[in-house]
């Protein structure tokens, strides 16, 4: 095709026009986005400052400033009051033949070996009470304890439960740190928790985890009858941490470490405690009274599950069901076969092990509400509880146990007869009536110094030395008139 010269005028004019817009709107967009940029720019620091975090950093800020639990000041705190528990047990005497003293080594060692072994302890007494594992001290002959501060002392058994598997010791001093009992039935499922103890001699070692179950029983291998009711962890617990502290966030003792489920002998992810509220009542009843005193029930239980719900015409898998009742307080107060028993004192109970948990809080001739329900009705139903032999009342004095063992009025031996006899320690027998100290010729005035060698510094410890001796007690002690004498009386 043919353009003229106009023509070709005409199209270099609109050829200028088209590039000289274009670029026009090439430089618009251009300070547009450039301005747009600078404005959402302006306005997200505006923001920030005035506290108003984009939505486009709201992830990345807030995991920069997650908050974690701070484990610091409860085991900082704590491991002051766990100690390391040392026990010496003097195993069977060795036994040799006729053959060996002729073709053996020498003479033969006919002595007991003695075995040691560790665990830990709780102080929760100023004064040097130790809670602690019966597991760990029942079989000892020598109780020593080392504290944070690597001070040492020997200890002496106040008393060991192997039902619960809680025991208590005592040492000579003052002034101590010691933890107080928290409440472990307000644990809640997932909660942090601290074990502080002694695993392979390795002192003063604090682990952390949550709380993985409440009322959690182990079978018993012996098939003795034991109150389990367990908070199971995920806390790393080894050999020698038996004994050790449990404690919650704010530094509470909230359950004393005891067992671990391994095939192996060492932590492989479970760990159980004694509740606070089981040890804390033991401990109770044999600083009290010398002995645990037991309230019982008196009904076989059966958890319930969907199987069972079916079988008997329940509504729902709560609460525990009755399988049979004793002749004791739970008949007497009108508890039967097929009730299910959905709460202690107001505390929902969905399994034996809680339910044991529960009256293993009470002594007997305490009062408790048990809430059952039977028929589709829920009701309340007041129990008052008893002890093994079925009595709801029982000895509530120190010194009433020997009393009634010895048929004489025992007590601390006071200052001033110390005092007078130069004696640091000691019982003085007020009075004697027909009983084993009459029978052995023991009279009014004696005090009691020395039993099977081991000082008597009080009651307390003389129940206990007595509750560790087998058929017979050697009895060391002196006159107002300064005679010392010796007697031996058989249990």
């Amino acid at each position: 095709m043919a353009y003229n010269l106009n023509d070709l005028y005409i199209l270099k004019i609109i050829s200028l026009l088209m590039k000289k817009y274009l670029l026009v709107i090439i430089l618009s967009v251009s300070v547009s986005a450039i301005t747009s940029f600078g404005v959402v720019k302006y306005l997200n620091r505006e923001k920030i400052e005035n506290g108003q975090v984009p939505v486009t950093q709201i992830n990345r800020v807030n995991l920069s400033n997650q908050s974690y639990p701070d484990f610091t000041f409860a085991a900082e705190n704590c491991v002051k009051s766990v100690v390391h528990v040392k026990v010496i047990s003097k195993g069977a005497p060795q036994v040799y033949s006729l053959f060996d003293f002729f073709f053996g080594n020498g003479l033969p060692d006919t002595g007991q070996r003695s075995q040691m072994s560790a665990g830990s302890g709780v102080i929760i007494n100023p004064d040097g009470y130790i809670v602690t594992n019966s597991h760990v001290v029942s079989d000892a002959d020598e109780i020593s304890v080392t504290l944070a501060d690597n001070k040492s002392y020997r200890a002496r058994l106040i008393g060991a439960d192997a039902v619960t598997d809680i025991a208590v010791i005592k040492i000579d001093a003052s002034g101590l740190p010691f933890l107080e009992f928290g409440d472990s039935d307000s644990l809640r499922l997932g909660e942090w928790v601290i074990a502080i103890g002694n695993p392979y001699n390795l002192t003063s070692t604090v682990t952390a985890g949550i709380v993985s179950a409440k009322a959690r029983s182990i079978p018993s291998e012996d098939g003795a009858f034991k109150i389990e009711s367990f908070i199971q962890t995920d806390a790393a617990v080894n050999p020698g941490n038996s004994g050790g502290a449990l404690v919650n966030t704010k530094g509470e003792l909230v359950g004393i470490n005891t067992a671990i489920a391994s095939k192996t002998g060492s932590f492989t992810g479970y760990s159980f405690a004694v509740p606070a509220s089981i040890a804390k009542k033991i401990v109770a009843d044999f600083t009290d009274y010398g002995k645990v005193r037991r309230a019982l029930l008196g009904v076989s239980m059966q958890d319930i599950d969907s199987q069972l719900a079916k079988e008997k015409g329940l509504k729902d898998t709560r609460g525990v069901f009755v399988a049979d009742v004793s002749k004791g307080a739970a008949y007497k107060a009108g508890i039967r076969s097929s009730d299910v028993i959905v709460s202690i004192n107001g505390k929902d109970v969905n399994s034996a092990p809680s339910v044991q948990e529960q009256i293993s809080k009470y002594r007997p001739g305490d009062r408790v509400k048990v809430g059952i329900i039977r028929g589709g009705e829920q009701k309340i139903i007041s129990v008052v509880l008893e002890g093994s032999s079925g009595n709801s009342l029982m000895s509530n004095g120190q010194d009433q146990e020997l009393n009634v063992l010895f048929g004489a009025t025992l007590q601390n031996a006071s200052k001033e007869s110390l005092r007078q006899l130069g004696l640091r320690h000691g019982v003085e027998v007020l009075s004697v009536r027909s009983g084993k100290f009459m029978d052995t010729g023991i009279k009014a005035g004696f005090i009691i110094t020395y039993l099977n060698h081991v000082a008597v510094e009080d009651l307390e410890s003389m129940k206990s030395i007595v509750r560790r001796s087998d058929r017979s007690i050697l009895i060391q002690g002196i006159y107002p008139d300064g005679k010392a004498v010796y007697y031996g009386m058989g249990l």
